[in-house]
């Protein structure tokens, strides 16, 4: 997959992709969804100062993209590491996962 590293705004940024990274000043929380196999996406990392640094390094490496939305940065920095997205956030992470497939989809036009 070929996508932007990463979308910025001053301090706050926020990644996706299959993977997704919400960032928000010092603020970060990873996604991981697979449509296939599980039921709901998962929050695979989370931390703020340092450790949300060093998500969006890790991001970045990966080229997973960042997309910006502070609001459900600072919702889903609440919930636990290695629990589903509840239900009372899927129209928002809906929203976010169709961000990343337009992206996808320009990417995948671009290298044909």
């Amino acid at each position: 997959m070929s996508v932007p590293n990463r979308l910025e705004s001053g301090n706050e940024s926020t990644e996706i992709g299959s993977d997704i990274l919400l960032e928000k000043r010092q603020k970060a929380v990873a996604l991981h969804y697979q449509p296939e196999s599980d039921s709901a996406p998962k929050i695979v990392a989370g931390g703020e100062g340092e450790i949300a640094k060093r998500i969006i390094e890790l991001a970045g490496q990966y080229e997973i993209p960042i997309y910006e939305q502070p609001d459900v940065v600072e919702a889903l920095a609440k919930l636990e590491v290695g629990t589903e997205v509840p239900p009372e956030f899927y129209q928002v992470v809906a929203e976010v996962l169709a961000f990343v497939y337009s992206i996808d989809r320009k990417w995948e036009r671009r290298s044909t």
